[in-house]
């Protein structure tokens, strides 16, 4: 399967919560628990330990055959052969990841609560977009809140559109409901104990709903 087209999927995008001694373990469950994709979250300045880590990570990330996501940093999804990242925004830094990574790569921008936005990420070539915070977020608690309504009027973009903030088993299936293709969690998924059954929960979800797989815009 090619990297892009893994996207079509949908499902659950988990992010990780790290720095944590158990990232290795708990990225496993989630993965056993049908995580579609794996966003590796870490923005302290520990580079031994981030190249470390993400370069395990990837390897149970193909092992599942879900793609690895970097956030922010190109230069590691490079060194760790990352399927792609996710950026907080489109612009300059959009051109310099598809240079670094290639045209095969995953690059997804965070819209928040934007419609424009989106717009403006996928004129420029991104594989997906992300709206939030939907709810209230423990992550993120000053997140502003994204209408609904987002996931509607961006139904014809023509990329995977990643619901976030504050996503739980119980309030997923409205995100679904609205149009969202994948729904991404951190909190609700690496904050319990039992990882595995906390990504089984949300992957139901999906289970539980008629999805349709998304035509990709190759770029």
């Amino acid at each position: 399967m090619k990297i892009q087209d893994s996207l079509a999927r949908g499902g659950l995008y988990a992010i990780t919560d790290g720095p944590r001694a158990d990232i290795l373990d708990v990225v496993a469950a989630a993965l056993e628990g049908g995580a579609r994709v794996l966003q590796y979250l870490d923005e302290t300045t520990d580079a031994a330990r981030r190249l470390a880590e993400a370069s395990a990570i990837g390897q149970l990330c193909r092992a599942h055959d879900v793609p690895l996501l970097i956030h922010e940093d190109v230069s590691l999804a490079q060194a760790v052969g990352a399927s792609g990242v996710h950026l907080a925004s489109a612009g300059e830094d959009m051109a310099r990841a598809r240079a670094v990574l290639g045209p095969a790569s995953i690059i997804g921008v965070a819209c928040r609560d934007s419609l424009e936005n989106a717009r403006i990420a996928v004129r420029a070539g991104a594989n997906y977009i992300s709206f939030g915070a939907f709810f209230p977020s423990p992550t993120k608690p000053l997140a502003p809140r994204a209408p609904l309504e987002l996931l509607r009027q961006s139904a014809g973009f023509g990329v995977p559109r990643v619901a976030i903030g504050g996503i739980t088993p119980d309030n997923g299936g409205v995100l679904l409901a609205a149009g969202a293709e994948y729904l991404a969690s951190i909190s609700a998924v690496f904050g319990g104990r039992d990882v595995r059954h906390a990504a089984q929960r949300l992957s139901d979800l999906f289970a539980a709903t008629n999805r349709i797989s998304l035509p990709l815009r190759q770029p």
